[in-house]
């Protein structure tokens, strides 16, 4: 299993309206693993592998590039620099982050708290409070002179290294860098098939604030099929009752019926089941009663596309300590290079 790249493509930065960095170390990777690549307005990076024939099926794999994170909004005299967020944030999780102030002049170490006294003066009260996101703010350590470094607009996200736990994976931005990796390393995989399929993986833009990116992607491309490659909920952990688990670890890939996006394509649900059962790759099918995710994008663009998610279940999600179980990484990427090989 390629790390490396899984590592590199979770460490460097790039929320909704910025990833060119994760759109630059992508193109880095797919030298001659396409026919044809390039850019479209929105900053979705589309890649084409050409079929063998005119009348082959058309194929999307969307795989969305950005990570949630903020965008500066505000810096005061101080230095103190607000932000507002450009995905879901769960202000619980923010308390004495290390963030990363990402500016066009160069990256900023910066640590994220709320306003307020800290616990030695602080009251009972106090304590009890969860503030809302607008209330935290980041240093920078420079004082009055962060105002000469950065601006409103730059971005910002958490600050933390991939690393390896037995067999987890824990990184910031596994949602959604795992598809990245999927789409790179699906594709190398096929290197020596036949074409079948055109095939068009979409590494999307802006999925994390409404699949922005996915849905001028899809209508560009029009497809024949949609596959949505995301995280979803593991929520196998203590304190929550086990039907809401949606996916466990070690489990399988997560074979995504539902979400408050789209419904799957049932005959794709059926056609992609059948395929993990004959080739001995555990799955589990999965729901959300909120949240949404590329697939709905292919399936409604133009005249529409039939379209199906396949998923990796991810505790901790949308936090700096988003964790995946190997194993059903590995099932993700055998089931989508599977598929893609029976055309």
């Amino acid at each position: 299993m390629n790390i490396d790249l899984l590592k590199r493509l979770c460490e460097t930065p790039g929320v909704p309206g910025r990833e060119d960095r994760v759109r630059d170390l992508i193109l880095s990777e797919i030298d001659g693993l396409f026919d044809h690549v390039e850019t479209d307005p929105m900053g979705s990076l589309l890649c084409r592998r050409d079929a063998g024939t005119e009348d082959a099926p058309r194929i999307m794999l969307l795989c969305h590039m950005d990570e949630i994170g903020f965008l500066v909004s505000h810096i005061d005299d101080k230095g103190f620099i607000y932000v507002q967020p450009v995905g879901g944030f769960d202000p619980r999780n923010l308390f004495s982050r290390r963030v990363l102030v990402c500016t066009d002049h160069g990256d900023l170490k910066g640590v994220m708290n709320p306003g307020g006294k800290p616990i030695h003066i602080s009251s009972p009260e106090d304590r009890k409070k969860v503030p809302e996101v607008g209330e935290f703010f980041i240093d920078t350590g420079l004082g009055a002179a962060t105002k000469d470094h950065v601006q409103i607009g730059d971005f910002v996200v958490m600050d933390e290294p991939l690393m390896e736990m037995g067999d987890k994976i824990v990184s910031k931005a596994l949602d959604n860098r795992i598809a990245c990796w999927l789409g790179i390393e699906v594709i190398r995989a096929l290197a020596e098939d036949g074409r079948g399929a055109e095939i068009h993986v979409a590494f999307t833009s802006q999925e994390e604030v409404g699949l922005r990116g996915a849905k001028t992607a899809a209508h560009r491309i029009q497809p024949d099929i949609g596959i949505g490659i995301d995280t979803t909920l593991a929520c196998d952990t203590p304190g929550i009752a086990d039907h809401l688990a949606t996916t466990r670890h070690g489990k399988g890939f997560g074979l995504h019926v539902r979400d408050s996006s789209f419904i799957a394509d049932t005959g794709l649900v059926r056609e992609f089941a059948a395929l993990a059962d004959k080739e001995g790759i555990p799955y589990q099918r999965t729901m959300l009663a909120a949240g949404g995710q590329d697939g709905a994008a292919a399936q409604q663009a133009a005249s529409g596309a039939r379209a199906i998610g396949i998923v990796v279940g991810t505790r901790y999600i949308h936090t700096v300590t988003e964790m995946v179980d190997r194993g059903d990484l590995e099932t993700a990427r055998q089931i989508l290079t599977a598929y893609l090989r029976t055309f």
